[in-house]
């Protein structure tokens, strides 16, 4: 129990520091276009759901 606590402090402690970089150094662009994105994400849900069905009867 003790090495789990140390994991999420240690997670805990790293995005305390890293988001606040992350949002200083990230470029200052305008709005991303994610329309290549989202046309993939139905296809990607269905094919998802087709594997978890497989591995649910197969495994």
């Amino acid at each position: 129990m003790g090495t789990l606590l140390t994991i999420l402090a240690v997670l805990f402690l790293g995005l305390i520091i890293v988001v606040p970089l992350i949002e200083k150094y990230a470029p200052k662009g305008d709005s991303r276009d994610y329309s290549h994105i989202t046309r993939w994400i139905l296809p990607l849900v269905a094919l998802l759901i087709v594997l978890q069905l497989l591995r649910h009867y197969f495994m």
